[in-house]
């Protein structure tokens, strides 16, 4: 029976979408492959995915998710492109979409996709683009396929790397971010658990306020600043230090790097 996905790589992200399709419905285990080449990792990956097939290397299926290191990319694509020609979905890093087509052959619709850590716990931020031969249709199973972990955009290749620098390394700046909290909250005189669990219910909080309120993040700020108050106060040392626009700077060199890399 032909496969309905295989993911070509079962470390952290193949392993998270793969949780994430099965969680939905979109496939049962049976419809699923995952082809790993490390012999360790593939015993794991039996025992964290029961019922879905384990395999050294890829196998025919209607779809492809080519989830490896881009260190790995062009020997897992021309494996891909030996067992089975059909649409692939890229969630590697930095490798256009020009040398996959090139790796998989003429005319396999290949999307490239750009997804983020919180995928593993089903919240994860992707942006896709398609190639040359991407239709529609292929796009949509894309978004099919990413949208089981989180949300999904699409945009234009050449903003991929905005995308990394923004969302795909946001994550980091975020845990900064509740470090620093957790940190300030134990300098003031609470107990590390207390900070902890306040700094992170606070992060959590918040932005469920920005996504479900539909408000402006500018907006939001101004009804918690009362003039005057503790948080004017905490926001005046936080423009003295120039924290906005570090943040600003932060996603511009990340995306700098990015199309270093690439």
């Amino acid at each position: 029976m032909v496969a309905k996905l295989v993911v070509v790589g079962g470390g952290r992200m193949g392993t998270a979408l793969v949780g994430g399709l099965l969680r939905s419905g979109w496939a049962q285990p049976s419809e699923l492959v995952v082809a790993e080449a490390d012999d360790d990792r593939r015993r794991g990956l039996a025992t964290e995915l029961p019922g879905v097939g384990i395999e050294p290397g890829p196998v025919s299926a209607e779809g492809a998710v080519v989830a490896v290191k881009p260190g790995d990319a062009r020997e897992a694509c021309e494996a891909l492109a030996s067992v089975a020609s059909c649409r692939t979905l890229s969630i590697m890093a930095g490798v256009s979409i020009s040398r996959i087509e090139s790796w998989l052959g003429t005319g396999v619709p290949v999307v490239r996709a750009m997804p983020n850590t919180p995928a593993v716990v089903g919240a994860g931020a992707s942006a896709i683009a398609g190639g040359t031969a991407a239709s529609e249709n292929d796009m949509a199973w894309a978004e099919s396929v990413l949208g089981a972990v989180g949300v999904v955009v699409r945009v234009a290749e050449g903003l991929l790397d905005g995308v990394t620098g923004l969302s795909g390394s946001g994550p980091a700046y975020v845990f900064m971010v509740a470090e620093a909290l957790v940190e300030a909250g134990v300098l003031v005189g609470l107990p590390r658990t207390v900070s902890r669990a306040l700094a992170l219910q606070t992060i959590l909080g918040s932005a469920r306020l920005l996504s479900e309120s539909g408000e402006e993040p500018e907006v939001l700020r101004a009804q918690v600043t009362s003039p005057g108050g503790t948080t004017a106060a905490g926001l005046r040392a936080l423009e003295a230090r120039a924290v906005r626009s570090a943040f600003i700077e932060a996603v511009a060199a990340a995306a700098e790097r990015s199309r270093q890399l690439g």
